[in-house]
């Protein structure tokens, strides 16, 4: 599956000016790869994606993989697991492993645990993407760059350039970016444009090892439904709950199952899911007036699965209070995080 396709407008003049002469100047900042032989068969590598929180890294990964396999939302550290995603086009198989953001503001169990994790996926990889937002760069993001090895070839991967008013800003800024690490290439670009997503794709085919396929040619995860759903009813509920809902809420799968479906569904999924937070004020925002928001909540998310699952979907949610439970090992560990 192919990224989806982005209506753009016509560009002025001068911003294809100045575009152009970013694209010279990229040129000549780029390290070369050296050219080995041409070589027949399939080639494959793993390519992490890391940044600070909300740099649009999940964004970032669902338009490589050409559908979404990880959820998105404003609040910062949506991502909690190492996800992977998987896109094939021609002979070369690209493994994309998305991170939580590096945090660094708290400093409790869940967000020691997400930090393990984005430093467990850096460490054996062919390739980092470095996502930052284009034209900015601060402690959060020097402290990621920071923990970052220097021996694997990274990409700086200035994300949401649509947003950038001034474009001519963004070659100085690149230019200091160079003096920051040795990049291997510098990619500033929108997670919402497909050329640029045809783009990166591109770039990071070059740095993959000849070697057989991992995943089978139609695969786009190696995350099962049941994961998929937990995180479609958290995506939810960030996204219906806004900034009123701490962070630290989560959602826990009890049950699902799966039975023969009836008539044009070929299946029916039954789930029944909890959703955790730490006070009773938490729950009743969750559950809204009347039971509004829970209702909506479940609403949204049975939709998505249906359409993304290609299922009937069944889905009941539960709200329960467990106070403390972010800064607690064990119970992290039993709420999936690792």
């Amino acid at each position: 599956m192919t990224a989806r396709k982005t209506t753009e407008s016509k560009p002025d003049p001068e911003a294809v000016e100045v575009q152009a002469d970013l694209e010279s100047m990229l040129k000549s900042m780029r390290v070369a790869v050296p050219a080995g032989a041409p070589v027949e068969g399939q080639h494959c590598g793993l390519i992490a994606i890391v940044g600070k929180p909300n740099v649009g890294k999940s964004t970032l990964l669902n338009a490589l993989v050409g559908q979404k396999i990880s959820i998105t939302s404003r609040k910062a550290q949506t991502t909690r697991h190492r996800i992977t995603g998987m896109h094939t086009q021609g002979a070369t198989q690209f493994v994309f492993v998305d991170t939580p953001g590096f945090q660094t503001r708290h400093n409790n169990a869940l967000n020691r645990s997400l930090n393990k994790t984005v430093l467990g996926a850096v460490g054996d990889v062919d390739l980092i993407l470095f996502v930052v937002e284009a034209g900015r760069f601060n402690q959060a993001d020097a402290k990621v760059l920071d923990v970052l090895g220097q021996g694997i070839p990274t990409l700086l991967v200035a994300n949401k350039l649509d947003q950038v008013t001034r474009r001519a800003d963004i070659a100085p800024w690149l230019q200091e970016m160079q003096q920051r690490r040795a990049f291997a290439e510098f990619v500033p670009m929108s997670a919402k444009n497909a050329k640029d997503i045809e783009r990166l794709l591109t770039i990071c085919e070059k740095y993959l090892p000849e070697q057989a396929w991992w995943y089978a040619q139609d695969e786009l995860t190696d995350r099962s439904e049941k994961f998929l759903a937990g995180e479609t009813v958290r995506e939810k509920l960030f996204r219906l709950t806004g900034d009123e809902l701490p962070y630290t809420s989560t959602v826990v799968i009890d049950k699902f199952e799966e039975e023969a479906g009836r008539g044009k569904n070929k299946r029916l999924l039954k789930i029944a899911a909890t959703i955790v937070v730490e006070r009773d004020t938490h729950k009743a925002m969750v559950i809204g007036d009347k039971g509004e928001r829970i209702k909506r909540i479940g609403t949204e998310t049975r939709v998505e699965l249906e359409k993304s699952l290609d299922a009937k979907v069944f889905i009941e949610l539960w709200v329960k209070v467990r106070s403390g439970w972010a800064d607690d090992e064990a119970r992290v560990r039993s709420f999936g995080y690792q």
